[in-house]
This record gives C-alpha cells, sequence and structure tokens, in this order.
C-alpha cells in the first residue's frame, strides 16, 4: 500500500514539475546537477553515490516547498533514494533493493532529480550513475545456498554418487571443489560431484557423517558450506527370540485377562533403540491372544477342562510369530504347550433334575420309587473331584419315604398313603428335596426334586340317594323344563365327577327320547310336550358313571291331567246364503255344530259369536251344555229402515270347554276354546221376474273430497268426469235402446214386484256418477216367502231375476220354519198387494234399483238392493 501511495505521489509531483517546466518559470536552484557518479555492484543499503546542494535566494525567506525527489530513472528502478544531510546538502544513496548485479543489471542509470521552493520556483536535472564491477566470491546455489544440506544413504547401497554441488562465480571463473576432513568415506570431484566410496553397515559403521565442502574462485576467494550424511537403517536382520521357556501350565477356569505368559524377542536392526517387533498367534485359536506390541500371553475365552475337546486332550500348542515390520517383514516362529489342568468347578448334576413318580393309593409300604444314581453324575474329569453322595431328605411328608443309604440314593415308600382313611392326610402331591453333593472340597451340591404323585384308585360305586325318584309334572309342562333332579355321590377321594345319562326307557311311539338329563348336575329335563291322554306314566332308568364304575336308578315321571285340548268343531268353516225374509228362530239353513274335547265332557261346551254379529240378529241353541249346537235366526233384519246395512255376515264362533272329566287339581283348571268361522250372505227377496238380464250397470256416488289448495284437483276431476259422463250416457243411451227393443220389463210380465222399496228423501250433496256395466252370471236359486216364486241371484254381487220355470222347489225348509215364518209369509202378502196397487212410474223406479254387490259398503254408504238394476252408493 505504501509503494501505491508513493508512485501515485511521484507521478503527480512529475506531472507538476513538467507544468512548471513548460509555463516558463524554471530557476537553477540544484547546485552540482546535472552530474556523473559511480556506485560499486552488489553495493548494501544506505551507499552514499552523489552529494548535492539546493540553493535558494537569500533574500528569500520561503524555503523549499518540495524537497528533492527522484521522479524518474532511466532504466525505471527503485535501487537509489535521496536522503537530506541538515540543511539544504542532500545525498543519493543505495536502497539495497534491488540489490546492484553488474552481471545482471543494467551499467548505468539516469535519475531526474526535482526541487521545488517555497517562491514557486521549481528546477529539474539528470544525475547519472554508473555501475562498477568488482571481484566477488564463489556463491553456493539450490539448496545449499539457502540451508545445511542433509543426504540420507541407506545402508547396503554400493559406491556411488550421492549428491551434485552447485555453484557458480559472480564473474564467470572456473571453480574448484574441495572436501574435508579426507578420512571420510567420500570424494568429491572437479564437477562438485560427491560419491560415497564404500558399501555401509548400519550395525557397523558410524550412523552420520559431516561433510566441509568448499568451493575456490582463480583469485583465490572461496565459500564453505557444510554437508551432512545420515545412513539410515534398513530391515535386513531376523528377530529372534529371548524367551526360553516352551511348556506353561494352568488351571481351568481362569478368568479373562489372566496372564499366561510374557513372550520376548530381540530384533539385531534395534540393538541401540527400542525393538519395533509385533507379536502374532498363527493358529487358530479361541482362548488366548497375544499383545501385537508386548508379547504378552493372556485368556480371552473361558476353558472347561471337562468339556470335549479338553476332557481327552487337556493341551494346547499355540505357534507364535514375531516379526520386525507390520507387512512382510522378517519373521521367526516358535511354539509353546499350555497344559491345563482340572479343578473340583462342577457340582453334581441329575438328568433330570426334578423327579415326578405315581403311585396307587393302595401301594404296600417298602415298594421300590427311584434310583438317584443312575440319573446323576459329576462331569469333573479327575476322579478325586467327582465324587458325591445323597443326604437332606426333607419335605412335608418325608416321614413316609426313606433313603437306602447316602450312596446308593434308592428312595423307598415307608408308609401307607390310603385317601379314604381319614387318619392320613390327603395329599395329592408330595414334594420331596435330597441334596447330591461332592465330597471333595468345595463341596458343590444341587438339589433335587422329587413329585411323587398319589394315584387315586377308584374302589368304590357311585350311590343314588333319595331314592325312589318319582316326578309328578303337569302336562302342560313347557318343552325345555326341568322337572326333577337326581343325584348320586362316590366314597372315593378325591371325589370324582360323576356324570349322568339315561339308559333305558324314557320314549313314546312319537319320540325316541322325552326326557334330557345334564350330564353333570342330573337335571332332568322335558324334549317333547307331554300328553296325559296319550301316556300317563313314564318310566325310565338313569346311570351314575364315575368314568369307571356305574349305578343306575328308576325314575318315574306322572302325567298330570290338565284342560289342554281345545274343543274340536266340524265343520270348522262354512258360507251359506239365507233369504232376507227368514223367520226368527229358524235353523238357519239346518246348520250344526258337533264339536269333541279329548279331555272334557261334552256337557261342558258352550258357544258363543265373538265377531261379526251386528244387531245379534244369529245365535246357537243350545248355548252350553251340549257338544252339538244349532245356527238360529235371533231376529228380523230391517234393511228398509236403515237399521241394517251388511248382506254379509263373517261370524267368529268360539266354543269353550269350563269343566273336565275329572279334576285333580283345581288350580290348573283351564279354559280351552275353538274356533269356527261362518260366512253368510242376506239375500233380498225378489219382486220382478226377470227371463234375461244381458247386464246391469253400476251407479257410484262419491262425495266430492278434496283440498281448497290443491287447485288442479277439482280441475283435473271436472274434466275427467265430464269426459267420462259423456262416454256414459252414450252407453246408457244404447242399454235404453237395447232394453227397449229386446227386454221388456220384468214387472209387467209378472204383474208383481219382488221388493218395495219406499223412497227416501236425501239431503242433496255434490256427487261424482261413475257409471259400469258388467255382465251378471246367476249362479244361485231361491223361493221368495212372499210369492212363493223361484228366483235366481249372483252369489258375488246380489244381482237377482225371476226363474224361467216355476216349477216349486221341493220343501226342504219346511222342518226348519217356525210360526213366525207363518207370519212373516203373510205379512209378505200383504206387501205384494200393496205393491200391485202401485202406479207404473212406481213399478219403473223398483226395476232400476241395483243388485247388492258382495263387498261391505263402506262407512257413510248405504245401499238399495234390487233386481238387476242400478246400486247407488253415497
Amino acid at each position: 500500500m505504501k509503494d501505491r501511495i508513493a508512485k501515485t505521489m511521484k507521478s503527480i509531483l512529475l506531472f507538476l514539475i513538467l507544468l512548471g517546466v513548460v509555463s516558463g518559470r524554471r530557476t537553477q536552484l540544484l547546485k552540482g546537477l546535472p552530474a556523473i557518479s559511480s556506485v560499486e555492484e552488489n553495493a548494501g543499503a544506505g551507499v552514499s553515490v552523489y552529494d548535492f546542494n539546493v540553493t535558494v535566494s537569500p533574500l528569500s525567506s520561503e524555503g523549499v516547498a518540495i524537497l528533492p525527489t527522484i521522479v524518474n530513472s532511466n532504466p525505471l528502478t527503485e535501487a537509489f533514494d535521496i536522503e537530506s544531510k541538515g540543511g539544504l546538502e542532500y545525498r543519493v544513496v543505495t536502497t539495497g533493493n534491488p540489490v546492484l548485479d553488474y552481471e545482471t543489471m543494467p551499467k548505468s542509470f539516469d535519475l531526474q532529480i526535482f526541487v521545488e521552493d517555497r517562491a514557486g520556483r521549481t528546477d529539474l536535472n539528470i544525475l547519472t550513475i554508473q555501475v562498477t564491477d568488482k571481484n566477488e566470491h564463489p556463491v553456493f546455489r539450490g539448496n545449499m545456498a539457502i540451508q545445511t544440506l542433509t543426504i540420507y544413504v541407506l545402508e547396503g547401497t554400493p559406491p556411488e554418487r550421492i549428491y551434485q554441488v552447485d555453484a557458480a562465480d559472480p564473474e564467470n571463473a572456473k571453480l574448484k571443489y574441495s572436501l574435508l576432513p579426507a578420512t571420510v568415506p567420500f570424494l568429491i570431484t572437479e564437477s562438485g560431484a560427491i560419491f560415497s566410496t564404500k558399501q555401509f553397515d548400519y550395525e557397523k559403521d558410524p550412523h552420520c557423517y559431516f561433510l566441509n565442502i568448499t568451493v575456490t574462485d582463480p583469485d583465490g576467494l572461496n565459500s564453505t558450506k557444510t554437508v551432512n550424511i545420515n545412513i539410515i537403517n534398513i530391515n535386513d536382520e531376523r528377530p529372534y527370540f529371548t524367551t526360553k521357556q516352551r511348556i506353561y501350565r494352568i488351571p481351568e477356569e481362569q478368568s479373562l485377562g489372566t496372564i499366561v505368559a510374557n513372550i520376548t524377542a530381540k530384533d539385531p536392526d534395534d540393538e541401540d533403540s527400542p525393538s519395533r517387533l509385533f507379536y502374532s498367534i498363527q493358529s487358530s485359536e479361541r482362548y488366548f491372544s497375544i499383545n501385537p506390541a508386548t508379547g504378552v500371553l493372556q485368556m480371552t475365552g473361558r476353558i472347561d477342562r471337562d468339556a470335549l475337546p479338553l476332557r481327552l486332550h487337556p493341551s494346547i500348542s499355540l505357534r507364535v510369530r514375531v516379526e520386525d515390520s507390520p507387512s512382510n517383514g522378517h519373521t521367526r516362529e516358535m511354539e509353546i504347550t499350555i497344559i491345563i489342568e482340572d479343578i473340583n468347578d462342577n457340582s453334581p448334576e441329575c438328568n433330570p433334575s426334578a423327579f415326578r413318580k405315581e403311585v396307587n393309593e393302595n401301594t404296600t409300604p417298602g415298594t421300590f420309587l427311584v434310583d438317584l444314581r443312575n440319573y446323576c453324575k459329576d462331569i469333573d474329569v479327575d476322579p478325586s473331584n467327582n465324587q458325591f453322595n445323597f443326604t437332606g431328605l426333607s419335605g412335608f411328608g418325608s416321614n413316609n419315604f426313606a433313603l437306602e443309604s447316602t450312596v446308593s440314593g434308592r428312595l423307598v415308600m415307608t408308609g401307607t398313603m390310603d385317601l379314604e382313611n381319614p387318619a392320613n392326610p390327603r395329599i395329592e402331591v408330595y414334594t420331596l428335596t435330597v441334596r447330591v453333593q461332592d465330597i471333595a472340597h468345595p463341596s458343590y451340591l444341587n438339589i433335587i426334586y422329587i413329585y411323587i404323585r398319589i394315584k387315586p384308585v377308584n374302589e368304590f360305586f357311585p350311590v343314588f340317594s333319595n331314592l325312589p325318584y318319582v316326578f309328578n309334572v303337569s302336562e302342560i309342562t313347557k318343552v325345555g323344563s326341568s322337572i326333577g333332579r337326581v343325584h348320586a355321590t362316590d366314597k372315593d377321594w378325591p371325589p370324582t365327577l360323576i356324570t349322568y345319562s339315561i339308559v333305558a326307557g324314557g320314549g313314546t311311539r312319537d319320540y325316541t327320547n322325552i326326557f334330557w338329563i345334564s350330564p353333570t348336575k342330573g337335571d332332568v329335563r322335558i324334549l317333547a310336550r307331554l300328553d296325559y291322554e296319550a301316556t300317563q306314566k313314564h318310566i325310565f332308568t338313569v346311570q351314575a358313571s364315575d368314568q369307571e364304575k356305574s349305578t343306575t336308578a328308576s325314575v318315574t315321571v306322572n302325567v298330570l291331567e290338565v284342560n289342554d285340548e281345545e274343543p274340536v268343531c266340524s265343520p270348522n268353516f262354512y258360507s251359506f246364503q239365507i233369504p232376507v225374509s227368514l223367520a226368527v228362530g229358524t235353523n238357519i239353513n239346518g246348520f250344526r255344530i258337533e264339536c269333541q274335547d279329548r279331555d272334557s265332557d261334552p256337557r261342558s261346551f258352550r258357544y258363543f259369536i265373538n265377531e261379526g254379529n251386528e244387531n245379534n240378529h244369529f245365535t246357537f241353541s243350545p248355548s252350553a251344555g251340549s257338544n252339538t249346537s244349532w245356527l238360529i235366526l235371533a231376529s228380523q233384519f230391517d234393511y228398509e229402515s236403515g237399521l241394517d246395512t251388511s248382506w254379509i255376515y263373517s261370524l267368529r264362533v268360539y266354543i269353550t270347554d269350563d269343566n273336565l272329566l275329572s279334576v285333580r287339581d283345581k288350580t290348573t283348571h283351564l279354559i280351552k276354546t275353538g274356533v269356527v268361522t261362518l260366512s253368510i250372505r242376506v239375500i233380498p227377496n225378489p219382486t220382478t221376474a226377470i227371463t234375461t238380464t244381458p247386464g246391469f250397470t253400476v251407479v257410484t256416488k262419491r262425495e266430492n273430497l278434496y283440498s281448497t289448495s290443491a287447485w288442479y284437483v277439482p280441475f283435473v276431476i271436472t274434466l275427467g268426469s265430464l269426459m267420462l259422463l259423456g262416454l256414459l250416457v252414450f252407453l246408457g243411451f244404447l242399454l235404453v235402446t237395447c232394453v227397449r227393443t229386446r227386454c221388456p220389463p220384468a214387472g209387467r210380465a209378472h204383474g208383481t214386484p219382488l221388493i218395495n222399496i219406499p223412497e227416501k228423501k236425501k239431503p242433496k250433496k255434490e256427487v261424482v256418477v261413475t257409471m259400469t256395466k258388467l255382465n251378471t252370471v246367476f249362479d244361485g236359486e231361491a223361493r221368495d216367502p212372499v210369492t212363493g216364486r223361484m228366483y235366481e241371484f249372483n252369489t258375488r254381487s246380489g244381482a237377482r231375476r225371476w226363474k224361467k220355470s216355476n216349477e216349486p222347489l221341493q220343501p226342504a225348509l219346511a222342518g226348519q220354519v217356525t210360526s213366525s215364518a207363518t207370519e212373516n209369509s203373510g205379512q209378505g202378502t200383504d206387501r205384494a198387494e200393496a205393491a200391485s196397487k202401485k202406479q207404473p212410474s212406481e213399478k219403473r223406479r223398483e226395476l232400476t234399483a241395483a243388485a247388492k254387490p258382495a263387498a261391505k259398503p263402506s262407512a257413510g254408504q248405504s245401499e238399495t238392493p234390487g233386481q238387476d238394476g242400478l246400486r247407488l252408493q253415497k
């Protein structure tokens, strides 16, 4: 950084000087310049080259503004500088950087020196410096010029050149080389090459030589440098062992890290220095290791003298190698033998260590149980270490056992083990311990466990308790219910599990087994429904078993009678029709119910109608006390006043039995019910005979009910009704035409109407009329009780017409009609006469009455029966 600043200042000064010269203000201020001077080459720093003064006017007191400065040199160099000598005297000196070398640098330098006083006057002059030559000492070059040279020579190397000295004379004169002392086995040639004169042996010759190398020029000037030559030792000798012992004895089971031997060796190459030898074991070894640096042999694995292969061959051979280099060095090997000695380090072992023996409870005392000697051994090799004996028999109940001797180890039983004897402890398993112990020190021992299980002997049969077994069971007991329990005991100890089973009996014709017994609890359950009427008593055999011995017992099950049978009636369903004018008290169609009950007296039956008997038109006679009852009409039908509206009656008849043939237990008195279903259709009285009926039209009235918020409903209904009404009008026109041309009015043909239907004024309602033309099939016939004439009817729709043939029917109902029927027939004659006096318009209105449909009308609707006419529904 300073050099850059100085160069910058010089550049600025040179610029100012040139500026002053150009401006014409140059003044002679440097006294003694220009001038020529000289200096010797290689002059050091601070050598004076030339002195000069700076002159200023005596009248001026300004002094020097810019000191004399070398502003430029030719050729350019920094080898010179200007120093002040005091006042206005100055001198040019050498800087020593770079050193002026006559042979390599320019011979002459022109220095431009500039000065300026405070009045602004400047001066610039040139000082020429010539470099003069002088005779210099020779110089060493290369490594010898900057340091003491060290040369290394390997031992065993044959004589050869080991180094080339590099020296030069500044004046390029020829130089002479010499070597001291002369006694060393080295020489130097005229060209400066250093040679060895022998093959060195590191173990015999000096390890280091010091040589003084002198170089001299023709004028006698010389320079001297020292060369240090070191002989390098090479590995050319084999090491040798210094340890003489080859056999070592150690006891087994030494701890890891125990030192077995200290193997030592030496290397002739290292006689005067610590040996750098490396030790190793060449054989495959798991018990020992050797320190590679010190040769200490140590234990690295557990040695068991009693295990193979040492049990048979108790010696270990090792091949130890010493090497003077980690790899590819000189080696030597020796073999050592290590003998392993046996110690008493094992306790006697028994296999198994726990003995299990089963003994029957009736085993006699003195019985031999186990010989422990056959299962125990000591694996120590030395006989003095593997002898042992048996002692210390102990454990709860050990007084019942004994060892014959400490040597044999034979265990025998000395007591009795009967488990059923209260005097003996009921112990199933005896736990005994025996010590097996070394005779030799340190007397290792082991504990042997002997488990003697007293095996129970099944000596007794199971015995049933609480005999005999009689169970009274109601016949209505649910399937799966428990009806009783059997129990058996066994005197054997410990108590054995007794299992129960049914081995005989307990079945019927329909079921192989109707009883089940719990195998472990003896709980008896039923698998099928008991029936007193089929079997009143069951006897079966139960067996109790303890897996080896078994005992049987008889079980009696008495079935108790219960009213569990419901009446069975014939028929249980019946369907028929009756005329509307049937007389009260009439046995309807001669129908009767006959009932049977397996567990009830026929006099116990009661009959009542539970459902469908609207206005109580029907009843049974007798209503109780007989197994046969007839269906009777109890009250007259009344459709004209609107009391009756349904033409079909579905009667649900219940038949109950309220007593038993023989009641043993009043608490089990139950009532069973039979059910019979009757379907009765009431047939209206026909008043007009119709020879042919191609069909009839059904007009349905329905109230127009809809939500006012659903505006589209009336629109759609109205539109659809108009379209349907147009269609129905057209169909009605065709029907009227057909009737007028082909079918004369039935009322006029016979002169007497079937039924008089009084007109009733009904409230006016908004209705939607639907007309449906149906073809009628007449599949039944009946006699009009008023006129006595025959008419045909449809069993599904109720439509009817006079039968063409007026032959009277057989008097099938004559015996069923009571005196009330006669009265009704008289009333019917009066009604017929009244009907004949009606106006023709009334007769035509009667002809349009619709037939009754099979379905019951819905709530709020009424229907008017008539000849194949119209049926109006509100």
